[in-house]
């Protein structure tokens, strides 16, 4: 008789899943993805290997998927199987699936060193952040008055 696998052994299986599979996906891009994923992240090298390697638990933040989803190119069925997988391993978080309706990327131009490009990075996020909130708030406004 087997033994029951625990709740988090499948998790952990699971988001080994989605792990390999964007592996995969990046292995097929140009030389230097990763390194433009890690910047449009904001966050280091190391972070992507993380969250490439199905040997480490470290699970792929929701926040960061459209980001991945863009930069990496992912077909509509990579991105449909992707998705699969990651509600798999966090049933309770919700990805959106409008596609890329809404969302913009904005390329920065490399400022010459890793200080100045995360500057940079926060500057414009924080912008975008608070471009976000004004039309949130104003959605609301129009809900209310309706």
């Amino acid at each position: 008789m087997t033994e029951p696998v625990s709740a988090e052994k499948s998790t952990h299986k699971a988001v080994a899943a989605y792990k390999r599979m964007l592996a995969e996906i990046l292995e097929r891009r140009p030389s230097g993805t990763r390194q433009r994923l890690a910047t449009a992240l904001a966050k280091n090298r190391s972070f992507v290997s993380q969250i490439t390697n199905p040997a480490y638990p470290t699970p792929i933040p929701v926040n960061h998927l459209a980001s991945i989803f863009d930069l990496c190119h992912f077909s509509p069925s990579e991105r449909q199987e992707f998705v699969r997988l990651y509600a798999i391993a966090h049933p309770r978080k919700r990805i959106a699936e409008t596609g890329s309706a809404g969302v913009v990327s904005v390329h920065l131009p490399d400022m010459g060193s890793e200080v100045q490009n995360r500057k940079l990075h926060g500057i414009v996020s924080s912008f975008v952040r608070e471009i976000a909130s004004l039309i949130d708030d104003n959605s609301s406004k129009k809900g209310k008055h309706q």
